[in-house]
């Protein structure tokens, strides 16, 4: 696929090396752009157990020219299965092919993923740099000038801020905003092997605590538990984790009562509380822009928190290429990504909040079937 050449600017930061970053870098490489890429982590490593990539996430990627790779290194299925949590079916939520090539769903542990867009950015004129940070930004005479943690400084046409939720772009240069809220629940994820009969993402409702299995790799899945959050003193220890983890899921059937079964201390068991945020307009200040978390942070319940962060990576790139002046592209990617963001967040946090108040189960299911239609269409 041809990428229009930008020619608006000819140098540009991103701050963040997670997925809205890679995909902002690759995007704009691909179309002539200078491109340094900066990330605090000097490994530049990721944790997490899998990912769900739903078939707009997968489209996206396509975008990228990485759906292949992930096809290869992950799983690919063609409908998510609804259940009570006790096993009994309820319904299937049809994910036939967006466009041609495109599976409708599927799943790929994350740190494959990082790997597979990691090799990309080292085929492209991208200067990757570790161990490394913003202090201060200033925009002056069309361009910004940046300050380094380590004292060192540069001048840039552009500098996006993909530095996750809790990102230091957006509080050094967008005193408007504020940082994600708590919405109440938190997230379990444990990585553990295949049940030998799973063959499909499946879902668990009707429960206090919902829950469900993605499949990531031919022999691997990723299970997912949602639960209100308490605040705790201390971080759990990987004992309590998965004891606690264990007894959470004590009522479950199905596949998620196979996991509960046979899950080990070697299994990966995490927790972390959720957190979401659709940031106030503007997204830009100059030549300052926002992507991904750090400006529209959602929770998972509709598996497109990586997926918003690359379609927004691309659709800047796209609105720097459309339009030769800088100004008039930001305001435009912010318009083309606001409503399409706006519904992604409020739709998972109203499912969390159905959820934290054991709703009806199949209330859930079609919120969640209306809501994947929806993203279905183009972005």
């Amino acid at each position: 696929m041809n990428k229009a050449h930008i020619s608006s600017i000819g140098t540009a930061l991103i701050v963040g090396g997670g997925i809205g970053g890679m995909a902002t870098a690759i995007s704009l490489a691909e179309r002539g752009v200078s491109v340094d890429l900066i990330d605090l982590d000097p490994e530049w490593r990721v944790y997490g157990a899998g990912i769900t990539i739903t078939g707009p996430t997968l489209r996206a990627y396509k975008h990228l020219g990485l759906l292949e790779d992930i096809k290869r290194q992950g799983a690919i299925t063609i409908k998510t299965r609804l259940f009570r949590y006790d096993g009994t079916h309820m319904l299937d939520l049809e994910e036939p092919p967006l466009e041609e090539g495109v599976p409708g769903n599927g799943g790929i542990m994350r740190p494959v993923l990082h790997r597979i867009m990691q090799a990309r950015l080292r085929t492209l004129p991208v200067d990757v740099r570790l161990g490394l940070t913003v202090t201060s930004l200033v925009n002056r005479d069309g361009g910004v000038d940046v300050r380094f943690s380590d004292d060192s400084t540069n001048r840039y046409d552009l500098v996006v801020g993909a530095d996750s939720v809790y990102s230091g772009v957006r509080e050094i240069a967008f005193p408007h905003m504020a940082p994600a809220q708590s919405t109440g629940q938190g997230c379990w994820r444990v990585s553990i092997r295949k049940p030998p009969t799973l063959n499909m993402t499946e879902f668990y409702l009707g429960h206090a605590n919902p829950c469900g299995i993605t499949i990531c790799a031919p022999d691997m899945v990723y299970m997912w538990l949602l639960t209100p959050h308490i605040e705790r003193e201390s971080f759990m220890s990987d004992e309590e984790l998965f004891a606690t983890l264990k007894g959470l899921l004590a009522d479950y059937g199905g596949h998620i009562g196979w996991i509960r079964d046979n899950m080990t201390r070697d299994d990966w068991v995490n927790y972390r509380p959720l957190n979401a945020a659709l940031q106030p307009k503007d997204w830009f200040n100059g030549q300052i822009v926002l992507v991904g978390d750090s400006v529209h942070a959602t929770t998972p319940h509709l598996a497109s928190g990586a997926g918003m962060a690359v379609e927004s990576g691309i659709v800047l790139a796209e609105e720097l290429a459309r339009a030769d002046d800088v100004a008039i592209a930001l305001k435009s990617y912010q318009e083309r990504r606001f409503e399409r963001c706006r519904d992604v967040i409020e739709t998972s946090v109203a499912v969390g909040k159905l959820q934290l108040e054991h709703g009806d189960p199949n209330i859930h299911a079609h919120m969640l079937q209306d809501a994947l239609k929806r993203l279905n269409e183009p972005y």
